[in-house]
């Protein structure tokens, strides 16, 4: 019998997250400020592809012939509009705190919205999957960084985030095997559209977060500017180089070499939990601590 895989049930969880309008928790990480900025920046324009994903889906699925497939399909598509749903609302509490923003979230709008209405079909579906491919892998990266970067958190934005990551990581394969479906012998397309997908990425986040430092004061210091940057570019390594396997022409989502059977066990805890009636929307500190606990002993088996 083999294994339980991430991506084997993917479950549309209809949550509901409570942010009121309260600006100081935009840096809502005590463990890591610099994520917190870094997610929030990546997260301005994450809602906009979301739904770029959901109309492109859509659209095409009437021209999919594997039911298991066409399953998947409808289960993404409920996972990110619930997505969607939540982060345009926090996109409104980053925008009261940094106004500057507001300029950079209608431009993403826009640009998703031209991209749905005049690129080709091969390039909706193309640069879902590769924009899929980094959301994917930057929940894998998220989750198995928890402690580092999530111990101390504000329990709200800390709930959201595991959420939407958890299931990034349980559709990671969706849209690959979508566009598989309707171009399987256009490789290169696919690789290309990973590439852009990445410097899309990069760019919008960029432009968001540098605004985030000035705003915090991180400009005031060298070293907390050096700080600030330094986690940004190291975190986009990280991204750039977990997705060297996706070039591959016998690669496949399920069979990238940090999501396999090996799951990460917060990802496992946080699913257990919703399961047996807690309350996702809010992770306390007490809750926190249980859910990363079996992170202790990976950790120390690692070590030895």
């Amino acid at each position: 019998m083999s294994k339980p895989h991430p991506m084997d049930n993917i479950i549309v969880r209809q949550l509901r997250f409570d942010f009121g309008q309260a600006e100081q928790r935009c840096v809502w990480s005590q463990s890591s400020p610099e994520f917190s900025m870094f997610i929030n920046a990546l997260g301005l324009h994450v809602p906009y592809f979301e739904k770029f994903l959901v109309k492109v889906m859509r659209q095409y699925r009437d021209a999919l012939t594997d039911p298991t497939l066409a399953t998947d399909v409808k289960a993404i598509i409920g996972q990110e509009a619930h997505h969607a749903y939540n982060f345009v609302r926090w996109n409104q509490v980053l925008c009261a705190r940094y106004p500057n923003l507001r300029r950079l979230e209608q431009s993403a709008e826009s640009f998703f919205h031209r991209a749905f209405e005049a690129r080709s079909k091969q390039f909706k579906i193309g640069f879902t999957a590769g924009y899929e491919t980094f959301t994917f892998l930057g929940g894998m990266i998220i989750l198995d960084r928890y402690e580092e970067l999530m111990a101390e958190a504000d329990p709200d934005l800390r709930a959201l985030w595991v959420w939407h990551q958890v299931e990034e990581v349980e559709h990671g394969a969706v849209a690959f095997d979508f566009y598989r479906a309707l171009y399987p012998d256009d490789q290169w397309y696919r690789r290309l559209m990973v590439v852009q997908a990445f410097f899309h990425i990069s760019w919008q986040t960029f432009k968001a977060y540098r605004l985030m430092l000035k705003h915090e004061g991180y400009y005031h210091s060298v070293r907390k500017a050096g700080k600030g940057w330094r986690f940004f570019f190291s975190f986009a390594w990280d991204l750039a180089r977990s997705a060297l396997p996706v070039f591959s022409r016998h690669y496949h989502p399920r069979e990238h070499p940090i999501c396999n059977e090996q799951q990460n066990p917060v990802a496992i805890a946080w699913r257990d939990y919703v399961l047996a009636g807690g309350q996702p929307e809010h992770l306390d500190s007490e809750t926190s601590k249980r859910l990363s606990a079996p992170l202790q002993p990976r950790s120390k088996a690692r070590e030895a």
